[in-house]
């Protein structure tokens, strides 16, 4: 697996399939393995691109604490690396947290946004069950115990659950904690409307602890499109993974053709077919 050096530190990284790129951000302990399913379908059509977070799977211990600042910054500089100038992005669960909060630091860089089980805040039961998670990733023992359950509850088979929890036992156990800490007490929440970018709001129908999460983005976005699940929980890139393939894949074809419809609009030979060049904000430079 390729691996990059990123913002004064060595990220293990894998992309897919060619076209418009939708990179995948994943919560506290877990790694990109979680996506796998994104890359076997979505890399079909799309540029699909993962990362382990700095600390986390086959990426470098970090010296740094890890903030939500620090993570945006070194999705930045993977998609300087790659050459790429903008892309869509995706987070799950505590991942959508950074995924919102990259696109509020650098709207210029994202298409569009795709909160999967996510959420700009933590209040609640689930706040109860991030200090939880904060306690047990404090020490070796307890820490082992938490990638375990954290792994079973996103497996949607055996060879899933071992392919989690092997790359979950790579990651530094400080920077695992530093996550879910620092997850506890972030708040973008009044800071969504600044986000202009289309979003796309993906929830099982069953997570109802998250019914709240989806409802404060709705109340804060711009421009969004929520897609409730049925029969689903939360962890839907691996248990509902079909599912919200298709519709990452319908929607991202939809906003796409806005966007050069719009541009094409505003060209002053509306009749001329060009094709997309270096500077368009949709092309991908190799």
């Amino acid at each position: 697996m390729p691996k990059a050096d990123i913002n004064g530190t060595t990220l293990h990284y894998m992309r897919s399939g060619t076209g418009l790129p939708i990179l995948f951000i994943h919560p506290p302990l877990l790694t990109s393995a979680n996506f796998n399913y994104q890359h076997a379908e979505l890399s079909n059509d799309f540029q699909v691109i993962t990362f382990d977070i700095r600390g986390h799977g086959q990426s470098e211990a970090s010296d740094a604490k890890l903030t939500y600042e620090l993570i945006a910054e070194d999705i930045k500089q993977l998609l300087d690396y790659l050459g790429i100038e903008k892309a869509f992005i995706a987070g799950y669960s505590t991942g959508g947290s950074i995924a919102l909060h990259a696109m509020i630091t650098y709207p210029d860089r994202f298409i569009g946004g795709i909160m999967i089980s996510a959420m700009s805040e933590a209040n609640d039961l689930l706040k109860n069950r991030i200090r939880l998670a904060v306690g047990l990733s404090r020490w070796n023992p307890t820490a082992r115990l938490l990638m375990y359950a954290i792994s079973w509850g996103n497996a949607d088979s055996s060879i899933t659950f071992r392919n989690l929890l092997s790359d979950a036992k790579q990651g530094s156990i400080r920077n695992i904690h530093e996550y879910y800490e620092y997850s506890l007490a972030y708040n973008c929440t009044d800071q969504l409307h600044s986000i202009k970018a289309p979003m796309l709001l993906l929830y099982g129908e069953k997570d109802r602890q998250f019914r709240r999460y989806f409802h404060k983005l709705q109340q804060g976005l711009k421009q969004y499109e929520l897609i409730l699940l049925p029969d689903q929980k939360h962890q839907l890139p691996t248990k509902a993974s079909g599912e919200i393939n298709q519709a990452i894949h319908k929607w991202m074809k939809t906003i796409a053709d806005q966007q050069i419809n719009d541009k094409q609009l505003s060209n002053p030979e509306p009749f001329m077919h060009t094709n997309p060049g270096e500077n368009d904000p949709l092309h991908t430079r190799h």
